[in-house]
């Protein structure tokens, strides 16, 4: 975990912060609700579940094809990235994703 906070803590700037019981949370955003409700939330993220280490990569996978395809053995399904160990996945890889996804939500607010 302290590699997952080192990472994310470089492509935010920010210090980790609890989000409920069990997220680990970098930076802050205002998410917008297509039916106009809004909430804060974090820009990046993790969570060491029972199953899988959830990490959450808030801008989505869709524009990072090149790098996924490097990462290694994981599972997306939303915004979400699973994986078993970090040893399963490049992580340098890991850390031009979670810079260009932190990039993207700066960017797009």
């Amino acid at each position: 975990m302290a590699k997952l906070v080192r990472i994310m803590k470089a492509a935010v700037g920010t210090a980790p912060k609890m989000w409920g019981a069990s997220i680990v949370g970098f930076g802050e955003y205002r998410y917008k609700y297509a039916s106009g409700r809004e909430n804060d939330w974090f820009l990046v993220g993790f969570s060491p579940r029972k199953q899988d280490l959830t990490l959450y990569i808030m801008g989505g996978f869709d524009r990072h094809g090149a790098l996924m395809s490097k990462l290694g053995k994981h599972k997306t399904r939303g915004s979400c990235l699973y994986i078993k160990r970090l040893s399963d996945i490049d992580t340098a890889v890991l850390e031009k994703l979670v810079s260009a996804s932190v990039k993207h939500m700066k960017a797009t607010g």
